[in-house]
């Protein structure tokens, strides 16, 4: 069983490639008010919200369980991705590699955003992190959602 991998879907938003990246340039502090089911917090560490490359530290609920992750982001606007590179956190109980990639495609007056999360397990006892996609997937729509009808 291999313990690298990745996890992908695609999910058409209403919202552009650059109003999604927006989010993560400079409005972080926002995403919990767009998704308070699934994020309660978010923090700079290092840096602040606007520098690509700054640290972030976010309090979520995944499965009814309170978790941290911290993150380092990179936007990319001339690929029109985000990622998340994980630093530490709760996924790093069983989880040696954690990175969450949005890549963005206009499409109409929206855009489709392929989520790719990538991991690598620190055995193989340690399961593919579907719940984690899935916990992305609601954060991306719910983000969406926000900022279309902002």
């Amino acid at each position: 069983m291999a313990l690298k991998g990745n996890l992908e879907t695609v999910l058409q938003l209403k919202s552009s490639p650059e109003k999604f990246l927006s989010v993560w340039k400079g409005q972080a502090h926002q995403v919990p008010n767009h998704t308070p089911t699934n994020i309660q917090g978010v923090d700079v560490h290092e840096g602040d919200w606007v520098t690509s490359g700054s640290i972030k530290v976010w309090k979520y609920t995944v499965e009814g369980k309170s978790e941290v992750f911290k993150e380092k982001v990179i936007v990319d606007d001339e690929k029109k991705t985000v990622t998340l590179f994980g630093l530490e956190g709760d996924v790093f109980k069983i989880y040696k590699v954690y990175n969450v990639i949005w890549q963005l495609t206009p499409k109409g007056q929206g855009s489709l955003a392929t989520i790719i999360l990538e991991y690598e397990k620190l055995n193989e006892n340690v399961p593919a992190p579907d719940i984690y996609l899935d916990f992305v997937i609601r954060i991306t729509k719910d983000i969406d959602e926000g900022i279309s009808n902002a």
